[in-house]
């Protein structure tokens, strides 16, 4: 809570932050602002955080403001469509507002749609929500980029040989040339939209699509997310799995078969199985209106008071 409390009074890019901060001085340090690798997790535990105390009498709505003001900078200076498909994305701004976009989407990145559907009915289906009039029009803006967001991060798999996503995307825009941001080399051309480095094209069995997908059938409670689950499931069992037993991270999701690498990180079953299990198990277990999950997909009580129990 120090941390946050810090995290406050520093200075902001229409809510948004570098990735880096001085452990001497306590500023951020550089300009790179994203919510890919090293920036995620900030943006989604202002709201989580703000929801998992909002009921104890906590005085911290200042997150929720925070987290407010980042959601319109995200949507302001992050977010794109691509072309021909329209499909919509977060970027990157490596070098500041000031500086050049980079249409270069995390998988990481695919926590946000998850943790919008959160933001916008706090745990609640949004049928209820609508029916007590409690979503605002910034809650609205928030669910509708949280489902194209969503669909877009279903692309990411469907797209690839094995329908699995890599680990980084760059996505087609107006622009660019369309022979892709490697000089137009034939390794690395658009799938779609979608262009995949050759560099970045394993995939480490990452949980942040599936958990999305879950919190967003929870909430919207349209099936399709449960479909997108299970093509999902379907090729890691198809290519990731292991005889022996266990699953593997892939070197390349581009080629059939894929080499295996021969290591499953331990977030695959912490995180990636626990959301798939969640996402098609009952909606009363682990309801999202009384238990939130910190970043590595532990449930926390939400906290309430004798007040409001």
């Amino acid at each position: 809570m120090k941390v946050l409390e810090h995290f406050r009074t520093l200075p902001k890019v229409e809510g948004l932050v570098p990735i880096y901060i001085s452990p001497h001085s306590g500023q951020f340090h550089g300009e790179n602002i994203r919510l890919g690798s090293r920036g995620d997790s900030y943006y989604e535990y202002l709201i989580k955080v703000w929801i998992q105390q909002k009921n104890s009498g906590s005085q911290l709505n200042y997150l929720y403001e925070m987290y407010e003001e980042a959601m319109r900078g995200v949507r302001h200076l992050l977010v794109r469509k691509s072309i021909p498909k329209g499909l919509v994305f977060v970027g990157e701004l490596p070098y500041g507002s000031k500086g050049s976009f980079s249409p270069k989407m995390d998988h990481l990145v695919c926590f946000l749609p998850g943790t919008l559907a959160l933001g916008a009915t706090k745990g609640i289906t949004r049928k209820k929500a609508e029916e007590r009039n409690l979503l605002t029009l910034e809650d609205l803006e928030n669910l509708k980029l949280a489902e194209d967001l969503a669909k877009t991060c279903f692309e990411m798999y469907a797209v690839t040989s094995t329908g699995l996503a890599p680990e980084i995307a760059y996505f087609h825009v107006e622009g660019d040339s369309g022979g892709g941001l490697d000089g137009g080399n034939k390794s690395s051309e658009y799938i779609d939209d979608i262009l995949i480095k050759h560099n970045d094209r394993h995939n480490l069995l990452r949980p942040e699509t599936v958990e999305s997908l879950f919190v967003l059938h929870r909430i919207t409670e349209d099936p399709k997310y449960r479909e997108w689950g299970w093509q999902i499931f379907e090729a890691f069992e198809k290519y990731t799995k292991i005889d022996s037993g266990g699953y593997t991270s892939l070197d390349d999701i581009t080629v059939i078969p894929p080499r295996k690498r021969d290591k499953m990180e331990t977030f695959f079953l912490g995180e990636t199985l626990k959301y798939l299990y969640l996402l098609f198990g009952d909606e009363h277990v682990v309801p999202l209106d009384k238990f939130v999950f910190n970043t590595e997909a532990h449930p926390l009580p939400i906290s309430w008071s004798k007040d409001s129990a």
